[in-house]
């Protein structure tokens, strides 16, 4: 009997960049990793969580292109690749005209109530 599996849809990369960074464990090892290289056993000493646990957020971030990892002997070596995070930027930025208008409006304001 041969089953056949439906393909999963994947997210689209900046869905996944954003899943990944929703979570603070992933966010934290994002900026773990900002200073350079770990491994994931290096990683996982910085969490509570156990290391099967870490592995499983690691995956994630490879998966949405946050984080590339290498062996190394029997280590793995995890290391940042920020460029995905351009995604966030991009997104941001198109409140930043807002946000700039409502900062000049309540600038104003305090202005003249002075």
């Amino acid at each position: 009997m041969v089953t056949h599996k439906m393909p999963q849809a994947r997210p689209k990369p900046r869905e996944a960049v954003f899943r990944a960074i929703a979570d603070p464990t992933r966010r934290k090892i994002l900026g773990l990793l900002r200073g350079g290289r770990r491994s994931v056993g290096d990683i996982a000493r910085n969490f509570r969580s156990s290391r099967p646990a870490i592995s499983r957020h690691l995956r994630l971030l490879r998966a949405a292109g946050l984080v590339v990892t290498r062996r190394q002997g029997t280590a793995r070596i995890c290391a940042l690749n920020a460029k995905p995070l351009r995604a966030v930027d991009d997104w941001l930025r198109d409140y930043e005209a807002f946000w700039s208008e409502s900062l000049r409006g309540l600038k104003r304001y305090i202005e003249e109530e002075r």
